[in-house]
């Protein structure tokens, strides 16, 4: 069994945005010396997330949309408190709110050498509270 982890980043450019990272996800598959097994996708971010839908920009905004006003800003969360820990406030709830509900990773099969995808998926990772720089990691994992 062989298993590489491949770290990755990202610098985004809007507080939220969906980035197509799909065909850097399948280079780093089809580089690695493995013909079945899976691909891990995932985030090292609380306030990013990482979703596969169809790669079309009016359902990018539509995704963007849907996240914005499901945990809206301005709202009483109680994550909007000082932090001993950051030594600041809190001021980012609904982001983090937003990766949760979209989630943090994504895994597909490899077969024959290639990720197994469907033909209108696209793998996004998605800026909740940006711009940052965002890193993420791809691990191949198979024989």
């Amino acid at each position: 069994m062989r298993s590489v982890v491949h770290h990755l980043s990202v610098q985004t450019h809007h507080d939220t945005e969906v980035i197509d990272i799909t065909e850097r996800v399948k280079e780093i598959v089809d580089a690695e010396d493995v013909t079945d097994g899976l691909v891990l996708v995932m985030t090292l971010h609380t306030t990013t997330a990482i979703t596969v839908n169809e790669g079309l920009e009016d359902l990018e905004d539509d995704i963007v949309e849907m996240v914005t006003r499901l945990a809206p800003e301005g709202r009483d969360y109680r994550h909007a408190r000082f932090l001993h820990s950051d030594g600041q406030m809190a001021v980012n709830a609904p982001s983090h709110l937003k990766g949760a509900l979209l989630g943090m990773q994504f895994m597909a099969p490899i077969e024959h050498g290639r990720i197994v995808l469907g033909a209108r998926h696209t793998i996004y990772l998605v800026e909740l509270d940006g711009p940052l720089e965002r890193n993420f990691v791809v691990q191949v994992l198979g024989v």
